[in-house]
C-alpha cells in the first residue's frame, strides 16, 4: 500500500483538543471554538469524512482573508414568542446554528414550536449535529440551509442552487456544454443536476426561500463557496424544533416511532442486499466503531492540519 494512502488513527478527545487550539490561536473565543471542534469531530466519528477537521485549513484561510470574522459573536433578535433571527455577523455558522437552534428548543419547550431564521452566517458543516442537539432535547426538527451554488434549475444549465438533499443518480451531471455525462472529467467541467429530477430542484429551491429569501442572507446563486476566500459567504439557515408530543401522548409517539423503525428495517430487500438501514443507522454504527478505534485520516490530510499547527505553535497531532 502507498505509505500516503495508510490510514493513520487519532482518537476524538485528541482531535478535539487540537482543533480547539487552532481555533483559538487563529482569534476564536474559546466558548465558540468548543463548538466547533465538537460539530468537526462528530462529523469525523460519523464517517462524514468531508466535514470533518480536515476542513480547518480552508475555514483559517477565510480568517486570514479577513472574509471570516473569527471573533464574531451571534446576535438574537426575538421576533415573535415562537419565531427569532439570529445574526451570524459573519462569525463561523456552527455558532449562528447551535444558537439558533438553542433557542428554537426554548420556544418549542413552551410554546410547542420555534422558528428560527440565521442570516449573515457560514458553513455549519454536517447538519446532523443540529439534528441531534434537538434530539438530545427531546425535540423532532428540520434544518434548512442553502450554500454556494452547485447545480441548474431544472431545464438549466448554469450553476444556481445549492446541493440538493437527495443521493446521486447516474445521470447526475451535465459537461461544459451542457450535455447529460457519466464522465466525472467532464462533470468537473460542468454542473451537477437537481437530484431527484424535477422534484430535487424544487426541493433546492425550497432550502434557499426559506434559508436565503426569508433569512435576509445571500440567494439565487450569491452565496461565496467555503473555499473561495474572495468575500463573506452570507448563509443563510433556517431552524426549527417541534414538540413530539403535541398531539398525542409521548409514550404514543415512540411507540409509533419505533413501529416505522421496525416497518423499515423489515422490509422486503431487493437482490443483493444484507440489511436495510434507517436513515442515519450507518452513521450511528461508524460512530461506534471510531468512538473505540479513532477517527481514520491520511498522511496528506494530517500534513495538511499540521501546518496550521505550525502557523499558530500549536504542537501536531498525536497518531497511531
Amino acid at each position: 500500500m502507498d505509505p500516503q494512502q495508510e490510514k493513520k488513527h487519532i482518537t476524538a478527545e485528541d482531535a478535539e483538543s487540537f482543533t480547539t487550539k487552532i481555533l483559538t490561536a487563529n482569534g476564536v473565543p474559546p466558548s465558540n471554538a468548543t463548538i466547533i471542534s465538537k460539530c468537526l469531530v462528530q462529523a469525523d466519528l460519523r464517517g462524514v469524512d468531508t466535514h470533518g477537521i480536515n476542513r480547518i485549513p480552508s475555514y483559517m484561510e477565510r480568517i486570514r482573508q479577513g472574509v471570516l470574522d473569527a471573533k464574531a459573536h451571534p446576535v438574537l433578535n426575538q421576533i415573535t414568542p415562537v419565531v427569532a433571527q439570529v445574526d451570524g455577523q459573519n462569525g463561523f455558522g456552527f455558532v449562528a446554528a447551535h444558537m439558533g437552534m438553542a433557542r428554537a428548543i426554548e420556544m418549542a419547550r413552551e410554546y410547542g414550536i420555534g422558528f428560527v431564521s440565521v442570516k449573515h452566517s457560514n458553513h455549519f458543516g454536517m447538519s446532523a449535529w443540529i439534528v441531534q442537539q434537538a434530539l438530545d432535547a427531546g425535540m423532532m426538527s428540520l434544518v434548512f440551509t442553502n450554500s454556494s451554488p452547485a447545480l441548474p434549475v431544472w431545464g438549466g444549465r448554469e450553476k444556481l442552487m445549492g446541493v440538493s438533499p437527495l443521493a446521486y443518480p447516474a445521470d447526475w451531471a451535465l459537461d461544459g456544454e451542457g450535455r447529460q455525462t457519466e464522465d466525472p472529467n467532464r462533470a468537473l467541467e460542468g454542473v451537477m443536476l437537481p437530484m431527484g429530477g424535477p422534484k430535487g430542484s424544487a426541493l433546492a429551491v425550497m432550502m434557499d426561500v426559506f434559508s436565503g429569501v426569508l433569512s435576509g442572507s445571500a440567494f439565487a446563486g450569491h452565496v461565496t463557496g467555503p473555499y473561495d476566500p474572495s468575500k463573506p459567504a452570507d448563509v443563510g439557515h433556517f431552524l426549527v424544533a417541534i414538540k413530539p408530543d403535541l398531539f398525542m401522548g409521548l409514550d404514543d409517539f415512540k411507540e409509533r416511532m419505533d413501529y416505522l423503525y421496525q416497518r423499515v428495517v423489515g422490509s422486503e430487500k431487493m437482490a443483493g442486499v444484507d440489511r436495510i438501514y434507517y436513515p442515519g443507522e450507518i452513521e450511528q454504527i461508524t460512530h461506534e466503531e471510531r468512538v473505540k478505534t479513532g477517527i481514520p485520516f491520511v498522511q496528506a490530510e494530517i500534513d495538511s492540519l499540521n501546518k496550521e499547527a505550525n502557523k499558530v505553535g500549536v504542537e501536531h497531532l498525536v497518531v497511531s
